[in-house]
């Protein structure tokens, strides 16, 4: 059970910006929860499969993240995207295939996200911990 409890964070952090923006949206669309449910569940499968596997059926081996490490600036970054996902109902895929049909709308949920990105890896810098890239 608490290998579940980081990955459960998120998901939670999801919901709860799902229900802030009840009170500041007028039209809150509670299928939502669905889409949050829609994904949770197939990838707790995928995880429990995973483990069980020597090795992907299309790969030389599983990319997973090299530390299961929980910090305050992880937790930060999950809080701050749950809630902008939560309040905007705009997933940062879709919303860049948005550009193509309203781009006048999705503009500022862009502009918001590549600047959080862009204060996210400044962060890192000034802390002298670095970007790590894997290959």
């Amino acid at each position: 059970m608490s290998a579940l409890f980081p990955g459960a964070i998120p998901g939670l952090d999801f919901l709860g910006g799902l229900f802030v923006g009840v009170a500041g949206a007028s039209a809150w669309d509670p299928t939502l929860a669905f889409v949050m449910a829609g994904a949770i569940l197939p990838m707790a499968l995928a995880w429990r499969i995973q483990r069980r596997m020597p090795k992907p059926l299309a790969g030389d081996d599983f990319h997973v993240p090299a530390t299961r490490k929980l910090d305050a600036a992880l937790a930060a970054g999950a809080l701050l995207f749950g809630i902008g996902w939560g309040l905007t109902a705009i997933c940062p895929g879709p919303a860049i295939a948005n550009l193509g049909l309203a781009p006048l709308a999705v503009l500022p949920f862009l502009a918001a996200m590549l600047a959080g990105m862009l204060a996210g890896m400044l962060l890192h810098l000034v802390g002298g911990a670095g970007l790590t890239v894997r290959s």
